[in-house]
């Protein structure tokens, strides 16, 4: 390494490393604070259009239909039927928990036949079970449950997932606009306190999910309907023939229904901040870990491997075709390698002195983007601000947890050129994944 940085030296001079590194790293901000602040003029163009509206009464109650994915819950998918069946919309619901791989799969199978719904307490909910004997994995899951759906309107919900008791009113209200075919719902992280890493999850939750689709929505710009989370117009689900197998099912779905949007220009996908979910993030840094390489491995794959042909302008219309490049290209597939690269450079190249100093200012800068988000979140966005803001402990290491974060998204999408991590994921067997393989 010191033959190295002598050689580099010696081209360079040590000045000029020093400066180079000066020019590139503030470039990140450059890059990020556009995003950042379209997001918080969409979130103060939410905020005030909420301040000044005026409340409407809607009969629009059309019926729903819950497909509740369900592996390995045991006891916990009890906890999410009781949260649908307590909620206070007045239409009728249908819950379907789909038990994958029944067959092995007794504990759970057994908590949802166990489960009963009380005509009196819990009128006009419907329990339809479906026992998957031969585990096909959660796409299968999915669409097993919509063939069985008579709901106008389908949710997909994890089998470990609550809801607030507003969440199915909060979300049917956008379906009344017929140019809508999804509603993003929110989601909260439930064991917040169970750990270091499960507190800054929450936080990542409220930040970088919340409050960033609040803004995007303002723009018609949703990145993902959340797989655990979502809700979609059962006939454009089934006009386009519902979820497609591999992995990371919710954004390929996504992407597919923004293919539509340039023939069908007044298409749009709202985000509800009031449709809340509570899920147990992963409490080990481990489990973290592994859970995110999947997840980024699984955006070079959709984005590079599944979807090329279809992100271009005459499918998704040049607004979300441009939103796509930046925040789905730039910021999640490219950006990662730029920042992992150039710190690896930093830490073994730069004297020092410049490398604290060079670090100090950018985690300053980052710092105060944080804090920024953070006012702006307690303030104008959340629903439960006294417990949001024990968060702002965690605030002045967040910008340190995103740089760790974004050095292992680089990991992942080397693990997915490389290995094609994404056939090792658990959402669905190899069996399945085997018939997919020319992606």
């Amino acid at each position: 390494m010191e033959q190295l940085y002598s050689m580099l030296s010696a081209i360079m001079g040590t000045d000029g490393l020093s400066r180079l590194f000066y020019m590139l790293f503030p470039l990140f901000l450059v890059f990020e604070l556009p995003l950042t602040i379209m997001v918080l003029l969409g979130v103060l163009r939410w905020f005030a259009r909420r301040r000044t509206s005026v409340p409407k009464t809607s009969l629009y109650r059309p019926k729903v239909s819950c497909i509740i994915t369900c592996y390995s819950e045991g006891m916990d998918v009890q906890t999410t039927l009781l949260s649908l069946c307590e909620q206070t919309y007045p239409g009728h619901i249908e819950m379907i928990p789909v038990v994958d791989g029944a067959t092995v799969n007794h504990p759970t199978l057994s908590a949802v036949r166990r489960f009963n719904v009380d005509p009196l307490l819990y009128p006009r909910r419907h329990l339809r079970p479906i026992a998957k004997w031969q585990r096909g994995g959660r796409v299968s899951s999915l669409n097993a449950g919509l063939s069985h759906a008579s709901g106008e309107i389908v949710m997909a919900l994890d089998g470990d997932t609550s809801f607030d008791n507003n969440m199915v009113s909060a979300i049917v209200r956008n379906f009344e606009d017929p140019s809508v075919p999804a509603v993003a719902g929110s989601l909260r992280v439930r064991n917040v306190w169970g750990s270091w890493v499960t507190a800054m999850q929450a936080l990542e939750y409220v930040l970088s999910i919340h409050m960033s689709k609040i803004g995007l929505a303002e723009w018609n710009l949703v990145n993902n309907v959340s797989g655990a989370f979502g809700a979609f117009r059962r006939s454009f689900l089934v006009k386009i023939g519902g979820w497609n197998t591999h992995t990371a099912e919710d954004l390929d779905l996504t992407l597919r229904i923004k293919s539509y949007f340039k023939r069908h220009g007044d298409l749009r996908i709202p985000f509800e901040p009031e449709a809340i979910g509570h899920t147990d993030a992963p409490a080990t840094l481990s489990q973290f870990l592994m859970q995110r390489l999947r997840w980024d491995g699984d955006l070079f794959f959709l984005y590079v491997r599944k979807h090329n042909h279809n992100i271009n302008p005459d499918l998704l219309g040049w607004r979300t075709f441009l939103m796509i490049l930046v925040s789905g290209f730039f910021f999640q597939l490219v950006l990662p390698f730029i920042i992992f690269i150039y710190t690896l450079l930093a830490l073994f190249i730069l004297p020092g002195k410049t490398l604290l100093f060079l670090f100090a200012l950018i985690y300053l800068l980052y710092l105060l983007i944080t804090m920024l988000m953070f006012g702006a979140m307690l303030s104008m966005v959340s629903d439960r601000p006294r417990q949001d803001v024990t968060l702002g402990l965690l605030v002045p290491v967040f910008p340190l947890f995103m740089l760790l974060m974004r050095c292992w998204s680089a990991v992942a999408m080397l693990n997915e050129m490389f290995r094609r991590g994404h056939e090792e994921t658990s959402m669905a067997p190899w069996w399945v994944l085997k018939r997919a393989t020319r992606f």
